[in-house]
């Protein structure tokens, strides 16, 4: 049982990192923070992972009875959110800038809860892949599968928010090529998951219709 959690952790993580890709957010972090001080950074880096946190903790919990309520199967969610990871992966592969990075002015009033929540929270640390991503891999009716959804996804957190911090090392030691690799090959692993859970839906949709 514990192996079960331990490879379905490893799934989870490996699809919000793909689809979040903390690292290569770094670059859009630092442009937009680019004339503020350290301690500002600081500030607006813990806002956008604890809004976004916040976001993915109540997709996740809420999943459940959003389906009941919209008489949504899981099948039909984790079709189009395979679809929906697919596109996005192969965007990613295609495109040179997976994110725009689109400057915005917060130098009137609190550029801790603008630049925090507005792009970097939404949608760059959970958007609409994110989202879809929470609500199917915890719509099972295993508490501990939500659980640790949420417990994945702070850590994900966590591990953008020290990104964040270190973004202008991260930059320095790897230059912007290798961060454009490492874009084109989580795009990679994003459209081979997005394939794997339109299968999964397929079969299971016709597993429940044979029925």
């Amino acid at each position: 049982m514990t192996g079960s959690y331990l490879g379905f952790a490893a799934a989870v993580f490996m699809g919000f990192f793909s689809i979040v890709n903390p690292i290569a957010n770094v670059p859009v972090f630092l442009d937009l923070t680019d004339y503020m001080t350290p301690a500002q950074r600081k500030q607006i880096a813990f806002k956008s992972v604890l809004v976004a946190f916040i976001i993915i903790v109540i997709f996740s919990i809420a999943g459940n009875t959003i389906f009941r309520l919209l008489n949504i199967s899981l099948p039909a969610l984790r079709i189009t959110g395979g679809v929906l990871l697919f596109v996005i992966g192969y965007r990613m592969i295609l495109e040179e800038k997976p994110h725009p990075e689109k400057r915005i002015d917060t130098k009137e009033g609190d550029p801790g809860i603008s630049v925090a929540v507005t792009p970097l929270a939404m949608p760059l640390m959970a958007g609409p892949g994110t989202i879809t991503t929470a609500m199917n891999y915890a719509a099972s009716t295993n508490t501990m599968h939500t659980l640790i959804v949420i417990g994945v996804y702070g850590l994900l957190c966590y591990i953008a928010y020290l990104l964040f911090l270190s973004g202008g090392h991260i930059v320095r030691i790897l230059g912007n090529n290798t961060m454009m690799v490492i874009t084109k090959m989580m795009g990679l692993i994003l459209a081979v998951l997005g394939v794997q859970m339109l299968l999964e839906g397929i079969n299971e949709g016709i597993r429940i219709g044979g029925r």
